[in-house]
């Protein structure tokens, strides 16, 4: 914002609000301290002395010098030094600043926003995440880089193994040395070993030396990834470089002293591969000093709102992307088998084919948005009814608690008998539609999920269950024809 200084024109004393509304959309343009800038702008154009701006529930902090400038509203109020006389010039202007409330509200949020973001960078590195099982990993990490020994990370394809390698190594001490990396299911057997101890240079045969992973992560860390996939042979040869921290390079007579901390990693629990007989329990019980379980994104669907706003600003550039209601639904439903991963190539496909700034459930791929639509989205619109769309919902909850009905009643704040009612219900388009199409009766539900009903003195519920299904319907029953 420009910091002439602004004479607002005057009209039989009143003060026009048009270059007060022009500066007032320029500072909101500009998202830095939105608020502050609009008080400097009140101070200059109205003469104010110290204006502060006032969201709705937020104290007002009234003294003897300050008082409430007329002409705010209840989402709006703005204080000043002075008397409210000497305020009352200012009052179109404070009313018309009550009009961008809304505008200045979503502009802090951003703002608020795009702190946090950079604060969690700061302290978690790539590992943001605000829920429960994150900080419980957070908390983990911390107390495992205070000591220096072997860190064991356990988790699925894609949740960030690495990331919390590398966080590991950078609270500490060993964070001024080398973090070296090696994939160990991307090495051929017969290199493996060149790899890990290096290669001793041999003149005669024009063999060139090269020091080994081991050698290059002196002083600091050596990430082994996958670690599952070790041969039997490589593993004898790491757990004997474990016992005795010394390498000997291919091809070498002597023996190289190195001060290096391991930290690996594996996508199959190690103890279920001791038992099948591909692991060696020594070599595992070297490498499970401190286990790192990190968590799937299913585990923690509460992050996935913020992980996709995240990853939106990596991705979209100087265009601000946005997500609608349904597609961050849907994001949220789904399981994500491949993790952040699969989340982070998701965001970057409806970047690129969507065709504007909000992404809409058609710009996501059909395997991500498939069951929020067949749970949440009625297959026709003008027969959805809303004990159908509870039916469905009852279901999917259902499914999600491993057919566990009092576990879904708890989930639902229902009891056992609605939830039982509402499994049982089918929509009458497809009763009726089904049984008249087919000539077939409509098979009945199984008594795990049909509501309870009367036997005794219950004449109506016995006489219809044995009528043609074209005349069985779920309201009360026809009246007769005189």
């Amino acid at each position: 914002m420009s910091e002439r200084t602004i004479q607002p024109a005057q009209t039989g004393g009143r003060l026009a609000p048009d270059a007060f509304l022009r500066e007032a959309v320029l500072v909101l343009r500009g998202e830095a301290a939105p608020r502050e800038a609009l008080e400097r702008l009140l101070a200059r154009a109205c003469g104010l002395v110290a204006p502060a701006i006032h969201l709705a529930d937020e104290p007002l902090a009234l003294t003897a010098t300050r008082a409430l400038v007329p002409g705010g509203s209840d989402d709006l109020r703005v204080t000043a030094v002075g008397s409210v006389e000497m305020m009352s010039p200012a009052v179109s202007v404070v009313s018309l600043l009550g009009s961008l409330e809304p505008l200045l509200r979503d502009v802090e949020r951003k703002v608020d926003v795009d702190c946090i973001v950079q604060a969690l960078s700061a302290e978690q590195g790539d590992l943001l995440g605000a829920s429960l099982v994150m900080r419980t990993l957070h908390e983990r990490i911390v107390r495992a880089a205070s000591k220096n020994f072997i860190v064991l990370i356990e988790g699925e394809s894609g949740v960030g193994k690495e990331l919390v390698a590398r966080r590991v190594h950078a609270m500490s001490d060993r964070r001024g040395g080398p973090f070296v990396t090696l994939n160990c299911a991307a090495i051929v057997e017969t290199l493996l070993e060149a790899e890990l101890f290096g290669i001793e240079e041999r003149t005669a045969t024009g063999v060139r030396g090269r020091r080994g992973k081991f050698e290059l992560a002196d002083r600091g860390t050596l990430f082994l990834d996958e670690v599952s996939d070790l041969s039997p042979s490589a593993q004898a040869k790491l757990l004997r470089v474990i016992q005795d921290p010394t390498v000997e390079r291919v091809g070498g007579h002597g023996s190289r002293r190195v001060d290096v901390r391991i930290v690996v990693a594996t996508n199959r629990p190690l103890e279920a591969l001791c038992r099948s007989g591909d692991f060696r329990w020594d070599l595992f019980y070297r490498l499970n000093a401190i286990e790192i379980a990190v968590p799937p994104l299913r585990a923690r669907k509460d992050d996935v709102p913020f992980l996709a706003d995240m990853m939106l600003r990596r991705c979209a550039g100087e265009q601000p992307y946005r997500l609608s209601v349904e597609a961050m639904e849907a994001l949220v439903v789904y399981d994500w088998p491949g993790n952040v991963r699969e989340l982070e190539r998701v965001i970057e496909r409806a970047v690129t084919l969507s065709a504007s700034h909000v992404i809409r459930l058609d710009d996501l791929p059909g395997a991500v948005t498939g069951r929020y639509r067949d749970t949440f989205l009625p297959p026709d619109p003008g027969d959805e009814t809303m004990r159908g769309w509870a039916s469905r919902y009852a279901r999917y909850v259902l499914s999600r608690t491993s057919g566990n009905k009092r576990e879904a009643c708890r989930v639902l704040d229902i009891s056992y008998h609605t939830l039982c009612a509402y499994l049982a219900y089918k929509t009458p388009h497809a009763r009726t539609n089904d049984a008249v199409l087919t000539g077939t009766a409509i098979p009945e539900e199984p008594d795990a999920v049909r509501p309870p009903v009367r036997r005794a003195r219950d004449t109506y519920t016995n006489v219809t269950a044995t009528l043609h299904p074209s005349l069985v319907h779920d309201g009360p029953p026809p009246k007769l024809k005189p």
